[in-house]
């Protein structure tokens, strides 16, 4: 195998579950759809959640994958990925030097892909703890359903968590969506979710540019400004994996944060948006 067939090999259950995903009717399969995925040092998974995604039967399907200047090469393993197999039409890469953040980098990456054209916004990671094969099924629910944002959900009846999870972290994940049901009484079962699709509509009427919160916080607030505003969220379960390759970003920082983020929304000491 040469190099360039390393870099887009796929494992052959990621991508056979990907080509055996929902298949959408006309025009829902061909909509504009972007992906954005923010990536440090996530070399060794790019290659697998790309080859997964753009076997889905989603011709209009696009990825930017938004870069923090990974040490690993990330953003210049994805430019070349663009560039001998996927073509700038359907993979983009916007380069960041600064690493401020999970939140920080959506931001910039979901403002790119609304001015690029999008009508549809995937938040994903690139991990693999987000299955490829549920995008065409969060869509075909957003559209079938009329919702504003489809969550895809581990805590929905019939979502899954990884089998190598401790029961600690069962326990700690939660505790941690409950913690923030509670306070922010929002009636979502996975309120801390990272694996979204969005209308654009949706994203302007929430002001996702003035996002106060960073980290995993953001995707708290983002559920709060949207819940707020009445529009109306649906889940649909997944099985949430561990990730394949690399270290968790999960810093005592970004732990804090996400604690104290729902005091700041309750108070109004958040942006307003």
């Amino acid at each position: 195998m040469t190099e360039r067939d390393a870099m887009v090999a796929a494992p052959e259950g990621v991508a056979a579950r990907a080509a055996d995903a929902v298949r959408l009717p006309d025009p829902w399969a061909s909509e504009a759809v972007t992906v954005v995925m923010p990536t440090y040092n996530e070399a060794d998974n790019l290659p697998t959640i790309l080859a997964a995604l753009f076997a889905l039967p989603m011709p209009g399907l696009r990825v930017l994958v938004v870069d923090d200047s990974s040490p690993d090469g990330t953003g210049e393993l994805a430019e070349r990925l663009a560039a001998e197999e996927y073509g700038a039409d359907r993979l983009s890469v916007l380069h960041r030097t600064t690493k401020d953040g999970l939140g920080r980098a959506y931001v910039a990456g979901i403002g790119h892909a609304l001015e690029q054209g999008a009508a549809f916004v995937v938040q994903m990671d690139a991990d693999l703890s987000h299955p490829p094969e549920a995008v065409p099924q969060m869509l075909g629910t957003l559209l079938s359903t009329q919702a504003d944002v489809v969550i895809g959900s581990r805590y929905a009846t019939g979502g899954e968590l990884a089998d190598n999870w401790s029961l600690h972290r069962k326990a700690l994940s939660a505790w941690a969506n409950l913690y923030v049901r509670v306070l922010l009484h929002m009636r979502i079962r996975d309120v801390t979710a990272g694996f979204k699709i969005w209308r654009r509509e949706t994203l302007h009427a929430i002001d996702v540019a003035g996002v106060a919160s960073n980290g995993y916080a953001f995707q708290v607030e983002m559920n709060y400004r949207t819940v707020k505003r009445g529009l109306k969220i649906v889940e649909v379960p997944i099985r949430f994996e561990e990730r394949r390759d690399g270290a968790s970003k999960m810093s005592l920082a970004v732990q804090l944060e996400s604690a104290l983020m729902p005091f700041k929304l309750r108070r109004g000491l958040a942006r307003k948006g």
